[in-house]
């Protein structure tokens, strides 16, 4: 047995985990003083400028102090956790007499995610090898049912409260508001607390309004109707602060409105022939277990335009005054998340064939709706999609996410009268909208991109003969 005096203390540290970034935000922490940890265990979640991102510890040993709360944005470099350690030669500390050390569990299977999903578009499935410390107490088995990640917290001891159920988003919501977690009655699913109730335990109510909250009624899928988030009766402004993914994305979003000079070129097309081979590919043996949707046609239409036309895959140099033209398409897919945009993208999509290209778009989307898309995985894009469709709209005009040229905005998909053969009938319509740098991309070369997608989607046995 090694005496804590035979062991010493090691101080974790805030690591860049993106490109130079100076800070991040503690997000949750997964242990408490008296845990025992083991190299390699995910100790917290912390959100940078770029995603949420989980951290493991590169040591055994038994945790002394977390040296900031939740909630508290942290400098790289600084001491975040303090691990006492073995000696030379010695084994791991034993934890405190008052809190036994438990043995690390073993990784389980993740629960699921349920109920609503993200605004992304494609879903797939992934693995995970991440190995998460288990919850203590009842709440062990509660599924997930969130976008980001899994709950925060940790349940109690027998002798302590257990700690509300609430997902990251909502706890923060309730740190802004001053709203006290553990006074609120849960109306989620499996005593999960939702934003609704932290909206409601922070306006005033009359006696009549102060009844459990109870759940609405899930929408059909294609409603897509946000749910009200305050009363306008008595609250008269919410301050949300702007920080991380949100603060670098407003700065990414200005800085390439006003730097690269926007065109916006919009086409209708007829896309009923591509939704019948979204009908047909799901038969196909090939792509069996894999999702099939519209933005996978679409996807694949416009690697095949950027083929035809590689100037459009391109950005401007500032510095040498040149326009560098890329070789390999990095396909971004644009997705809002309750921490703000993200746009992660398909490394080399045009690569792909058709079955690797979904199944990446799964990942893709996976990993977002989990918020575990990590800083690498939303770097070096050239091209992206923005599916604005989903939320019932027509179309946009997108703004270019720094350092590219181009991208396309796909709006919703409606049944609409339309000419085809000489005659008006009921067709499946959708607009695009192109947005690209007029800097290096002209109205011909912007047109003949937005114009080849649409004849592909118009006719995707095009995908054969100009792939």
């Amino acid at each position: 047995m090694t005496t804590m005096t035979e062991a010493s203390v090691r101080e974790f540290k805030m690591p860049d985990v993106g490109e130079g970034l100076t800070e991040a935000e503690i997000l949750k922490w997964y242990v408490q003083p008296g845990d025992t940890v083991t190299d390699g265990q995910v100790v917290c979640e912390v959100e940078t400028a770029k995603a949420a991102v989980e951290l493991p510890i590169p040591y055994d040993g038994v945790v002394r102090e977390l040296h900031f709360p939740e909630g508290t944005t942290v400098d790289v470099g600084t001491s975040i956790i303090a691990v006492a350690v073995a000696g030379a030669g010695g084994a791991a500390p034993e934890a405190p007499a008052e809190q036994p050390a438990a043995a690390p569990a073993p990784a389980k299977e993740e629960p699921k995610p349920e109920g609503r999903q993200p605004v992304l578009v494609g879903y797939g499935v992934a693995t995970s090898s991440t190995r998460r410390r288990p919850r203590k107490g009842p709440e062990a088995g509660v599924p997930a049912q969130a976008i980001q990640a899994e709950l925060n917290g940790h349940g109690g001891t027998v002798d302590e409260k257990p700690r509300p159920l609430a997902k990251p988003p909502v706890r923060k919501l309730a740190k802004d508001l001053g709203v006290d977690l553990g006074a609120i009655i849960p109306s989620g699913p499996d005593g999960i607390i939702t934003r609704e109730d932290v909206h409601a335990a922070a306006t005033p109510r009359t006696a009549e309004q102060a009844a459990p909250v109870t759940a609405a009624p899930a929408a059909p899928a294609t409603a897509a109707v946000p749910a009200p988030v305050a009363s306008y009766d008595t609250a008269r402004e919410t301050r949300i602060p702007v920080k991380g993914v949100r603060k670098a994305t407003a700065q990414a979003m200005v800085g390439s409105a006003f730097t690269a000079p926007h065109v916006t070129e919009f086409v209708t097309v007829d896309v009923t022939r591509t939704l019948k081979l979204v009908e047909e590919l799901k038969q196909d043996k090939e792509m069996q277990g894999l999702r099939i949707n519209p933005l996978l046609l679409i996807a694949k239409a416009l690697l095949v335009a950027i083929k035809r036309n590689p100037e459009i895959n391109a950005s401007w140099d500032e510095a040498s005054q040149e326009i560098v033209v890329k070789h390999y398409v990095n396909l971004g897919i644009a997705a809002a998340t309750p921490r703000g945009l993200i746009v992660p993208n398909i490394k080399d999509a045009h690569a792909k064939t058709l079955p690797q290209l979904a199944q990446a778009l799964g990942e893709l989307v996976t990993t977002a709706r989990e918020g575990k898309t990590s800083p690498a995985a939303m770097q070096g894009g050239t091209v992206t999609i923005t599916n604005v469709g989903v939320f019932g709209v027509d179309t946009g005009t997108p703004i270019l996410n720094p350092g590219e040229s181009a991208i396309l905005a796909v709006g919703a998909i409606k049944l609409q009268p339309w000419v085809h053969k000489g005659k008006v009938k009921p067709r499946q319509v959708t607009t695009l909208a192109l947005s690209f740098d007029h800097r290096l991309v002209d109205g011909e070369l912007g047109s003949k991109v937005l114009a080849d997608v649409a004849a592909i989607l118009e006719q995707p046995k095009r995908l054969i003969t100009w792939a």
